[in-house]
């Protein structure tokens, strides 16, 4: 492989400039003491867990809170939640966010108290009282009403944006829930008071209302859209032991049901400073920040971390699919179960992907794209739902106009059988660890991405540094390792499929009937 200087060149200057080796080839890419030196690590006595990354390049920090809870930790009946909280967080505190604490407080346990009630008869067994149901669902949603005089609509959010606050949101995935936002490195203050007090006691304002909203998300990315349908029911049927077979999202059902009495109790058990992990990176004096940070999170109470156990996903025997029949245009996914994050041959499985899928020089794109035609787009994902646990190995594909799912999937395993019995080149090999490399390096430079890759490292491996020692890993990979997993892994029973089929094509027209001695 020969490297074009001219296009290499700026990405060199700037990699020396951050303390990052200037070789693309093999030799050290990165500075690691230099990088220690700018990062700041401590545990505080509750057990939180906080980084400082040290960038003065301009006036500004991101932040990245990450709490290890997601849909895996839900319990049956409570599917949904993580995500709830997640939006619940963002409706302030007993002091931000409310007119009036003690008579809003007396307001939401009245409409818990109501809500209770109307449950309760509504699952009672036995023939059902539908008039009595309906005057406890009235009281409930006056209930309701009645403390909404109290509410101070988006202060929380509001305080952010006067801040200069860009970026603020939050995501809930399988195994996390996280907190994000990017502010004036003078406004280090605001943030920790008004985060720190969110974690502390949060409110259950406009809780069933904004369950109402949830559930039309529900309805809009996955009950409404062929390919969120056939996503779920893709992850359902890989994983039917699993909680990641569970939508992040939550069933209907489940919606229906949980409560502000529900939502508190899963603040509580998985909210704790032990199983979160805080990193900031910007323009901020480890000095002067790490004693504040104490002095506002230290006040969280100190909660023994949560212990999950879950039921392991047993071996795969037999290929499983769906076929979804629908008036839309195909799609398929294809997945295969490896081991997690944590696994040995981890590294590997990124290798694959970018050799697969890695760009206009990949596999995928060079024989399905461009040379067959069977599929306009292709996609990896490496580890899916998410890496904390044994994840699938995912293919994506959406065929070319006239082609079918089952051309996509015959043409990619066709490209799997040839990576189980052909060596890749060393040139090949070479060029997805660089691609794997400088994505990393890339992804330093960006204060939140930054923020977040600490901060995940951190609780996933107990070391920020294994982002580096990823690196390593990546360039131990030989040829032979990627033969070695692609056969162990790219095998029929250890396969689930999904796809659509348009009904239009499922079957021939119909022929009209001939009459009993009509001529032929």
């Amino acid at each position: 492989m020969k490297i074009c200087w001219n296009r290499w060149w700026p990405l060199l200057l700037w990699m020396v400039s951050l303390g990052i080796g200037s070789s693309l080839y093999g030799l050290p890419l990165i500075d690691r003491s230099a990088w220690e030196r700018k990062v700041t690590v401590k545990t505080f006595d509750n057990g939180l867990t906080v980084l400082l990354i040290e960038r003065h390049e301009a006036p500004v920090f991101s932040v990245f809170l990450r709490v290890s809870v997601g849909a895996v930790q839900e319990q049956v009946g409570q599917t949904g939640l993580a995500h709830m909280f997640e939006h619940m967080a963002f409706k302030g505190t007993d002091t931000v966010g409310t007119k009036d604490s003690v008579q809003e407080a007396r307001a939401l346990a009245l409409i818990e108290n109501a809500y209770q009630v109307y449950q309760k008869e509504r699952h009672r067994p036995g023939p059902k009282d539908e008039k009595k149901i309906k005057e406890l669902e009235a009281a409930w949603k006056k209930a309701i009403k009645d403390a909404e005089p109290f509410v101070e609509s988006e202060k929380f959010s509001h305080l952010f944006s006067q801040a200069g606050a860009v970026g603020l949101n939050a995501f809930t995935n399988h195994t996390e829930t996280a907190y994000m936002v990017s502010l004036p490195s003078n406004q280090l203050e605001l943030w920790a008071y008004l985060e720190s007090e969110r974690m502390k006691k949060p409110v259950m304002r406009q809780f069933y209302q904004e369950r109402d909203v949830v559930r039309e998300e529900r309805r809009m990315r996955t009950e409404s859209t062929v390919p969120g349908r056939l996503l779920e029911q893709f992850f359902a049927t890989a994983f039917f032991a699993h909680p990641f077979g569970r939508p992040v999202i939550g069933w209907p059902s489940d919606l229906d049901h949980i409560s502000m009495t529900d939502a508190l109790r899963f603040w509580e058990t998985y909210y704790t400073p032990s199983n979160m992990v805080i990193a900031l990176s910007g323009d901020i004096d480890p000095k002067v920040a790490m004693p504040m940070l104490e002095a506002y999170f230290g006040r969280l109470p100190k909660r023994p971390k949560p212990e999950v156990r879950l039921t392991e996903e047993p071996t795969q025997h037999a290929e499983r699919m769906v076929v979804a029949k629908e008036n839309a245009e195909p799609i398929y996914f294809e997945g295969y179960h490896r081991g997690s994050v944590r696994d040995k041959d981890d590294p590997v499985y990124s290798i694959i992907a970018e050799v697969l899928d890695g760009g206009r020089s990949s596999r995928f794109y060079r024989s399905l794209v461009r040379d067959q035609k069977v599929a306009g787009v292709t996609e990896t994902w490496v580890c899916t739902p998410q890496e904390d646990y044994p994840c699938l190995f995912t293919i994506v594909a959406v065929p070319m106009k006239g082609k079918r799912a089952l051309d996509v999937k015959q043409a990619i395993s066709d490209q799997l059988r040839v990576l189980k019995t052909d060596l890749v080149s060393k040139e090949e090999l070479r060029a997805a660890k660089t691609r794997l490399e400088v994505s990393v390096l890339r992804s330093l430079t960006n204060n939140m991405k930054l923020a977040e890759m600490m901060a995940t490292h951190q609780q996933l491996f107990g070391d920020w540094r294994e982002i580096f020692f990823q690196i390593d890993k990546v360039e131990q990979v030989t040829a032979e390792d990627i033969q070695r997993v692609a056969q162990k892994t790219f095998v029929d029973e250890n396969r689930t499929s999904a796809w659509v089929e348009k009904k239009s094509s499922l079957q021939p027209p119909l022929k009209k009937t001939q009459r009993k001695g009509a001529k032929s």
